[in-house]
């Protein structure tokens, strides 16, 4: 073992680091009302469960209850600045700054009040590490609905460093958050100048001819079986694609599979027809096989694969897929979508819409790369500094 750190139950640390429980870094850990308040759609509480905290952040939607002042003075919690939200019931470990809003805490969201042992950044942190998350998931209880208990909370080991460190490694994971959440806003913000880009350049002009979406291209019906096929392809399943986006984000290879799948080529335009509302797409960028539950489109007339690529993202080819599916299983029907009609610009336009729209996705490509470093990297920040495997003082 290295100089200067020892062994402990949850690994080795620096020897002047503690190992407390979490109940011993606060003033109190409680949750929230474990019956339902009366709502007031006029009121100006807010009634927060755990699927309201992410990231840090509580997160306040349309469809959050809202209570009255007189409700809230009967179910109030003592919070404070001091405070971290925790989900604890379902969905288990999200996790939540208190920042002075008007809440009213439901079951499923417990409060942590610190004392002024640790820097609330530094617990944020430890809160999200893979063995607090091993712990919590060791403690839990019930067989649907999976519980969190507040004595398990109260229990959680925690590796204390000096007050010094503590704010040395929270200031340091803090800024590489604050990076991270600046980069995919940037990346949130150029997906929304593409789609306004995208629903400009798809305008039609005069001088655009109609026809149905299927008179232009239409789905494969080439099918090969991986039992019997020499080769072994890339697969891609809908679990593949990146919702909305149209990145790949893994595959398969067919000599692990069993049931029959489409083929498709390098630059076929692939779209999800199970739950089209998904938006799965995906520019082939080389030969493979998929799921039958993706329509692997074939051009059936002289247009660009780029082209048609963009046009099935359009809010027009989607809204009309989700209408064509059954209530059961949301399939989208070809006979509906390829009824629908677009409108064909010359080759020459065909091509420039293409390559405006692929420089964007360049664009957000390379800032999606930028970010997946960037976390990377809070990883093994995260590993290092609450370890103390690295020192900052």
């Amino acid at each position: 073992m290295k100089k200067g750190y020892k062994r402990t139950d949850i690994g080795v640390i620096p020897k002047d680091w503690e190992i407390v429980t979490l109940d011993e870094l606060t003033y109190k850990i409680g949750d929230g009302i474990h019956s339902t308040p009366k709502y007031s759609s006029d009121g100006e509480y807010f009634f927060v469960n755990g699927n309201n905290l992410t990231d840090g952040k509580i997160v306040i939607s349309k469809e959050t209850k809202k209570v009255s002042k007189e409700e809230f003075l009967i179910h109030k919690k003592v919070l404070s600045n001091s405070t971290i939200l925790l989900s604890i019931n379902g969905t288990i470990g999200n996790i939540a700054f208190y920042n002075n809003e008007k809440i009213v805490l439901g079951k499923s969201a417990a409060y942590i009040n610190l004392n002024e042992k640790i820097e609330k950044e530094l617990l944020y942190q430890l809160l999200q590490t893979e063995f607090i998350e091993e712990y919590f998931n060791d403690e839990l209880t019930g067989s649907t609905i999976k519980n969190l208990g507040l004595g398990s909370i109260r229990n959680t080991p925690i590796p204390l460093p000096p007050l010094p460190e503590q704010k040395a490694i929270a200031e340091v994971l803090s800024d590489t958050d604050n990076l991270i959440q600046a980069l995919e806003k940037r990346i949130a913000k150029k997906r929304q100048i593409k789609q306004g880009a995208m629903q400009k350049l798809l305008t039609p002009k005069d001088d655009w001819e109609v026809k149905k979406l299927g008179e232009i291209c239409s789905p494969s019906k080439k099918r090969i079986n991986p039992i019997t096929s020499q080769l072994n392809y890339k697969c891609v399943e809908l679990e593949h694609i990146s919702q909305e986006t149209g990145r790949l984000i893994g595959y398969t290879y067919s000599k692990d599979l069993k049931s029959q799948k489409s083929l498709f080529f390098k630059n076929d335009v692939l779209l999800g027809k199970l739950r089209p509302y998904l938006k799965k797409f995906l520019f082939a960028e080389f030969d493979g096989i998929c799921t039958t539950e993706i329509w692997v489109l074939k051009k059936t007339i002289n247009i660009k694969s780029k082209w048609l690529y963009y046009l099935v993202q359009s809010n027009k080819i989607i809204e009309v897929a989700n209408q064509s599916t059954g209530t059961k299983m949301p399939r989208a029907e070809w006979k509906v979508v390829g009824d629908v009609d677009v409108h064909l610009p010359p080759h020459s336009e065909q091509t420039h819409i293409a390559t405006i729209l692929s420089e964007m996705d360049s664009e957000i490509k390379a800032l999606e790369n930028k970010l997946a470093k960037y976390q990377q990297l809070k990883q093994g920040l995260m590993q290092n500094l609450l370890t103390g495997k690295i020192r900052l003082i």
